[in-house]
């Protein structure tokens, strides 16, 4: 299996959230992920607020920044 890269994931449309990166197929801003994140929330209390994004989509999300970071920071 490929790995999931950030076109299977994510989009920018200009008429979708005034061109924000979102998830695909949706309109949820990637950033909603990250910034509940970083404000405490659990996965799952994202999930529940954005169940659009889903748990693989999130996850994948996830270790998509992981691995950005850790080659910026090689």
């Amino acid at each position: 299996m490929a790995p999931v890269t950030e076109a299977d994931l994510f989009e920018s449309k200009p008429d979708v959230v005034s061109g924000a990166l979102v998830f695909k197929g949706t309109r949820i801003p990637v950033d909603a992920l990250f910034a509940n994140l970083a404000a405490g929330s659990s996965l799952d209390e994202i999930l529940e607020d954005f169940p659009g994004i889903g748990r693989e989509r999130a996850e994948a999300a996830i270790m998509l920044a992981s691995e950005r970071f850790q080659r910026n920071a090689a």
